[in-house]
């Protein structure tokens, strides 16, 4: 039998969040954190509303799944994030052990695999899920704020 809840499946649900930050003026970046096929956290970038530059939408679903868990530790858990994660959200998922990180679009400049940052070494890692969609709302943001300033 056919498991529908594949990265296809979380990814569109991230996505779901990336709309959200994008309709509140956010950098469209979103992200669930899945433990056996269950979303125990979904957030985005809410880096202009908190003003706080640590405001990552990774960063909110690590903290809102260790919640969730009762503990620090992600290690059953997979993050669905819409694009790849910077260094410093490397560097916390390389801390809560996560188990497997599904990313969307790829970050050429300022991404962990071209920083060089390094994951948990049992951290699986799986990009390019719905990078397309991903990839083409951040550039319709940014389109979008050009042509407002």
């Amino acid at each position: 039998m056919i498991n529908p809840f594949d990265d296809t499946y979380f990814m569109k649900r991230a996505l779901q969040e990336a709309e959200v930050a994008f309709e509140k003026g956010e950098i469209p970046v979103g992200a669930v954190v899945v433990v056996e096929d269950r979303i125990i956290a979904r957030t985005h970038n809410l880096t202009e509303l908190l003003n706080d530059v640590t405001a990552h939408a990774e960063m909110q679903a690590i903290t809102s799944a260790a919640n969730f868990l009762g503990g620090k530790y992600l290690n059953k858990c997979t993050l669905y994030v819409t694009l790849e994660p910077c260094q410093m959200c490397a560097g916390a998922l390389y801390w809560s052990q996560i188990s497997k990180i599904v990313y969307g679009a790829s970050d050429e400049q300022r991404g962990f695999r071209t920083m060089g940052t390094q994951l948990h070494p049992k951290t699986e890692v799986v990009g390019g899920i719905l990078a397309e969609e991903a990839s083409a709302l951040m550039k319709r943001f940014f389109i979008e704020k050009r042509n407002l300033n």
